[in-house]
């Protein structure tokens, strides 16, 4: 195919099922004060055997298909896989695809992270509703990914090409708004967890805040993040409370209330429920260490 030009073996290492070049990239933390942040690039070719899960992965990955045909499982809808097609794999989501033998795929790959991923994901038509889209991918998005190849090395470079990649595909009619809508209310949610987990704040509380039902919001959180909203809130609090307890003087039942809970018992039940031991012997275990 004409546009695919520029994508070939040269450069590709060989593995079971595929031919494949990818650069694993370390973000730095300025890049990481954005909202969104690149970790791979790279091109595959597929061998006519080619099939990928069913797995999950740990982040968001952009899929672009350049060649062949092939078939996308993703929450048990099938997407037939076409050139020029995009589809994405979303962190902790279970995904599956493979190529026709007759017609094996050749497909760009970005992998990233980020507190704006889903928000830039809808912008592109894609959320974990509907993760595919079809014939989306232009000579500018070919463009875009080569150049990220070229200038991998430099962070503002990786950022600039990145985002040159997100602009050839995002979507220019008001579908856009429409796909954010989806998921605006659940990244708030998970933005009020962040900001107020040291407050005696409950999911019921947050859910009502952003204007859903309680279970629904718990459902669609764990399904988008992989992790339930309670857990992510105990994780919050918790982490916090671990460096309080191993660098502050304060009293434990200071620190109970500096992470969310009105009394000690109850602090102390969960800390050692999500640590393994008490808040004391957490404290007294890193005097030691240190």
């Amino acid at each position: 195919m004409e546009f695919a030009q520029g994508i070939c073996l040269d450069n590709m290492n060989e593995h079971e099922q595929e031919w494949l070049s990818i650069y694993p990239l370390q973000p730095t933390d300025y890049e990481k004060q954005h909202g969104i942040w690149p970790l791979r690039i790279g091109a595959n070719i597929a061998k006519p055997h080619y099939h990928i899960g069913p797995r999950v992965t740990q982040y968001y990955y952009l899929l672009c298909v350049l060649e062949g045909e092939g078939t996308f499982i993703q929450r048990k809808k099938r997407y037939v896989l076409q050139p020029r097609d995009i589809f994405c794999l979303f962190p902790q989501v279970i995904h599956e695809y493979y190529c026709d033998p007759q017609q094996p795929i050749k497909k760009l790959i970005l992998a990233f992270d980020g507190k704006q991923a889903l928000a830039t994901l809808a912008r592109l038509g894609l959320t974990p509703e509907q993760p595919h889209m079809a014939e989306r991918v232009s000579e500018q998005t070919i463009t875009a990914f080569l150049n990220l190849f070229n200038e991998h090395q430099q962070a503002i470079a990786r950022l600039h090409g990145m985002y040159a990649i997100f602009h050839s595909l995002e979507l220019q009619n008001p579908l856009v708004q429409q796909h954010e809508g989806l998921l605006d209310w659940l990244e708030k949610g998970k933005q009020l967890i962040e900001h107020h987990f040291s407050e005696p704040i409950t999911i019921e509380e947050i859910a009502h805040l952003v204007g859903i039902e309680r279970s629904h919001f718990s459902k669609m959180y764990r399904k988008v993040y992989g992790i339930a909203p309670i857990d992510f809130l105990l994780q919050l609090r918790m982490q916090e409370a671990q460096l309080l307890l191993q660098h502050t003087s304060y009293k434990i039942a200071e620190i109970a209330q500096a992470v969310g809970y009105q009394d000690i018992s109850s602090f102390s039940k969960a800390f050692k429920k999500r640590v393994g031991i008490s808040p004391h012997a957490y404290r007294e275990g890193g005097r030691l260490d240190g």
